[in-house]
């Protein structure tokens, strides 16, 4: 029997971009929009979900690992749950060349259109990634992929407006400077280091797909995808949430004015700034309590740039989806972005 379908494409981008625009205005932009205002009027977005008001996170504990799993999954399960619908939709409802056609290229193109489109989806490292799977599943390039995965939360132009009304323009313009570097320069490099056979790979690979797309019916691939997709990202996202919820007192120790802009600070905070797990904008309230409670500009400024655009567990939900090498080399970057940002805010004096 022939199970091949015929579909409509124009269907299944309809509930694609209804899916999206909606989501995203539920999720991201009517919220992010009221919070602007009271950012704006009270200079602050809430309280730091690393220790709150204290000076140090608690100690490592169940306890503490069920608290922070608790207030994170509080934050972000809305964003996460849109994140695997968008992912799998990518996959199942958009037609096989479209993200090929628009992010498969290797050159500068590529990055460049997955860092715009990353701008209005203003997710969380950990949400993006699942989108991020979607995209390299359907042969998106690895560097605009990339571009898309920290456009995301480098990038967010929610998170740049909080950022200048609770820490300072300063803060927000030097992220920006260093985000727009961070995320077009480093996707363009990823593209680079395609090699040949590599993109051949691709392209046979995405004429399989639109071969595949036209088996069974779009909506029940959309289903089996998604469940594929939180039975493979979901509990080693759970439990790496738990892991790090516990450890925090030891990635981020007591702060004050103990810790100052000596060099080999700024390089700790960049560190556990990129292993680290943070909400939306989950910076700005960490950095400003830091900040009050005497810490230098030096280790604010690596955190600026190193919590929000990897974490531990997005690097875990993207282990299949990259080389190793591409994964490493993010991490590494943005290691080294933190510490460029991090010198940078003393050497301006913030």
């Amino acid at each position: 029997m022939n199970t091949t379908r015929d579909t409509n494409p124009a269907a299944g981008w309809l509930i694609f971009l209804l899916l999206a625009v909606a989501g995203l205005f539920y999720v991201k932009w009517f919220p992010y929009y009221n919070r602007a205002f009271t950012a704006a009027s009270t200079h602050s977005i809430g309280s730091s979900i690393l220790m709150g008001s204290a000076a140090s996170a608690p100690q490592p504990s169940f306890n503490a690992a069920l608290s922070y799993a608790y207030a994170y999954g509080k934050a972000i399960w809305q964003a996460m749950v849109l994140g695997l619908l968008l992912g799998s939709a990518v996959q199942a409802l958009l037609p096989a060349h479209w993200v090929a056609r628009v992010l498969g290229k290797t050159g500068f193109g590529s990055v460049a259109a997955g860092g715009l489109l990353a701008i209005p989806g203003m997710m969380c490292t950990c949400c993006a990634a699942p989108v991020v799977v979607g995209l390299r599943a359907r042969q998106a390039s690895p560097g605009g992929a990339i571009a898309f995965w920290l456009g995301n939360s480098v990038l967010n132009p929610a998170t740049l407006v909080f950022m200048g009304f609770v820490l300072g323009w300063q803060w927000a313009g030097l992220r920006l400077v260093l985000g727009v570097l961070l995320v077009f320069g480093l996707g363009y490099l990823v593209n680079r280091l395609v090699a040949p056979h590599e993109a051949q790979a691709a392209d046979a690979r995405l004429a399989q797909l639109a071969v595949e797309q036209q088996q069974g019916h779009p909506f029940a691939r959309w289903l089996s995808i998604l469940a594929r997709m939180v039975v493979r990202l979901v509990p080693e996202y759970l439990v790496l949430i738990l892991l790090l919820g516990a450890a925090r007192a030891w990635l981020f120790p007591h702060i004050g004015p103990d810790i100052g802009n000596e060099l080999g600070w700024i390089v700790a905070f960049a560190v556990a700034g990129m292993l680290f797990v943070i909400p939306t904008a989950g910076e700005v309230p960490i950095i400003q309590a830091m900040l009050a409670l005497g810490m230098g500009a030096g280790p604010a400024g690596a955190l600026l740039l190193t919590l929000p655009p990897v974490s531990v567990p997005s690097l875990a939900m993207l282990a299949r989806s990259f080389k190793p090498r591409v994964l490493t080399l993010v991490a590494v970057a943005v290691v080294g972005f933190g510490l460029v940002a991090g010198l940078l805010a003393v050497a301006l004096r913030f």
